[in-house]
């Protein structure tokens, strides 16, 4: 297996592992609003999120950038509960031409999340001579993993509101609402203060 193969599968399994879900849950409530017909502005979303967190997570693997690591955990999901609670006020998506919160909240969000994945990937990469290859591997790797959580998102959202006839509008809150849930007792259990 080559090293590019490598990276791409960590980033892959990275955000697919359960234990990695506070950033299932961010992209859950990037989601939330959107339903399978809005499948262009979600990759959209799932882009700008991947490009927040490559920048900072590039930064801090080659040490541009230095971040208390608790900080950055309490802070996380700070981000998903702010995201969650904005759906919860806003459960449709805006229909203006100017630019929907989420787009903002993707690109700067994902700088904290990808400050939140530095450590990880800095000690994977140090014995690399060139860490390029293997930072846009793993981060292309994460971009089909947050694919991948929301096709299957879209999947669920297609049975429920296409086919069972959930409204769309209840099952934004239900989403955004669990997820507010979880987020809050996260940044309880981080305590940071």
């Amino acid at each position: 297996m080559s090293s590019f193969q490598l990276y791409f599968r960590l980033g892959l399994q990275h955000i697919l592992d359960i234990q990695g879900f506070d950033h299932i849950l961010f992209v859950l409530a990037l989601c939330a609003i959107y339903i399978p017909r809005d499948w262009r502005k979600i990759v959209v979303l799932v882009t700008a999120f991947t490009i927040g967190h490559s920048l900072t997570l590039a930064l801090a693997t080659f040490k541009l950038v230095q971040v208390n690591s608790d900080l950055i955990e309490f802070l996380i999901p700070v981000t998903i509960a702010i995201t969650s609670f904005i759906t919860i006020l806003r459960p449709k998506p805006s229909s203006g031409k100017g630019i929907n919160i989420n787009y903002a909240f993707a690109l700067v969000f994902g700088l904290i999340h990808g400050l939140g994945f530095s450590n990880y990937l800095r000690g994977l990469l140090g014995k690399e001579a060139s860490i390029w290859q293997p930072l846009l591997a793993f981060n292309l790797g994460l971009e089909l993993g947050q694919l991948i959580i929301v096709g299957i998102f879209l999947v669920v959202t297609s049975i429920l509101v296409g086919i069972a006839g959930v409204s769309r509008k209840e099952w934004t809150l239900v989403v955004a609402s669990m997820v507010f849930g979880v987020a809050l007792m996260l940044m309880l259990e981080t305590k940071f203060w």
